[in-house]
């Protein structure tokens, strides 16, 4: 495995990251697909082995027990600080006013929460989620600052939000001498590709690096274009995204330099991911036994410029996703 700083910190991570969704207590209804301890330990034995130690979860993964499972996984198969751990928060935890968003309330009492249920003292890198257009920016990063000034949190990142709006956040942490950002979550693969028109310009310009989620497109990058997917992939409300026949091109080229790598096509679709100098670490969320193995081989597949050109030239503008 290799590993890379995140943006210009000193913050070093695997380049590949392992998505904690797949992880959870199905009977609380976040998906039906989630793991548990039992079925997740192979993923977290693999992810070890292979050097996989940039983990990320969130607090509404599993309503809370992603990362319930996420802490006990570190307790029982490594060290905490072996582990670079991400945690978010944004998103409904309970209808309370400190249940969601960014406001100050809610990010003092998510990142508590969060502690207690993955049982550690802090958390490598706190996520907000998504932008929370209802309060203040100030009030926003202020807060987040608190939390790192109090040693709950060694860095900050930030997810799927307009570039004006993620500029906005870091002046405002910059003009106040607050912690800033170094990472951006967001959302990248061969068949979404608009973050590099709207973010990565200014990712690169600020010193912040992407760690893509979705960068198979929910798997539909993985496998060929007419192939039944996962159960995960038939049933996820996002997938809607990704299964417009237009993307059949994309899926195609993939599977054509797949076939002549004789590699899967994960490899691919992942490996092109890398290419991208803004590119940290892309999630992968896995839920069999192969999908590790693959994403790992992908950091050392190193794509030709005619094979980049042959992935991307299908590619046809449309909407930003995500947001």
């Amino acid at each position: 495995m290799e590993y890379t700083r995140l943006g210009d910190s000193g913050l070093k991570v695997s380049r590949i990251a392992l998505g904690c969704m797949s992880f959870g207590d199905t009977s609380r209804g976040f998906n039906e697909w989630a793991l548990d301890d039992d079925a997740a330990e192979p993923i977290f034995r693999q992810a070890i082995e292979l050097g996989i130690t940039f983990w990320d979860t969130a607090n509404v993964y599993g309503f809370g027990t992603s990362e319930e499972i996420v802490g006990r996984a570190i307790r029982k198969y490594t060290r905490r600080e072996d582990v670079v751990l991400a945690t978010k928060v944004f998103f409904p935890m309970h209808r309370g006013p400190g249940g969601s968003g960014l406001s100050r309330k809610a990010i003092m009492e998510q990142i508590d929460a969060s502690l207690r249920r993955i049982g550690t003292d802090y958390v490598d890198l706190y996520q907000i989620h998504r932008f929370d257009p209802e309060t203040p920016i100030e009030e926003t990063m202020e807060a987040l600052h608190d939390v790192v000034k109090a040693g709950k949190v060694r860095y900050l990142g930030s997810s799927s939000m307009w570039a004006w709006q993620f500029a906005t956040m870091q002046f405002t942490a910059e003009l106040n001498g607050w912690t800033p950002f170094v990472s951006m979550q967001n959302q990248y693969s061969l068949v979404q590709r608009e973050e590099e028109r709207e973010m990565f310009p200014l990712l690169e310009d600020q010193g912040v690096s992407s760690v893509p989620w979705a960068p198979l497109a929910k798997g539909r990058l993985a496998r060929p274009w007419d192939e039944q997917g996962t159960t995960r992939s038939t049933t996820d409300p996002l997938q809607s995204r990704y299964s417009d026949e237009g993307n059949r091109p994309i899926v195609d080229a993939v599977q054509r330099i797949a076939e002549e790598r004789a590699v899967p096509m994960a490899q691919v679709a992942l490996a092109w991911v890398l290419r991208n100098p803004t590119v940290a670490a892309p999630i992968v969320g896995a839920t069999k036994p192969h999908h590790l193995p693959d994403a790992a081989a992908a950091v050392g597949l190193d794509l030709t410029d005619e094979e980049a050109r042959l992935l991307e030239e299908p590619y046809t503008l449309r909407e930003p996703t995500g947001f």
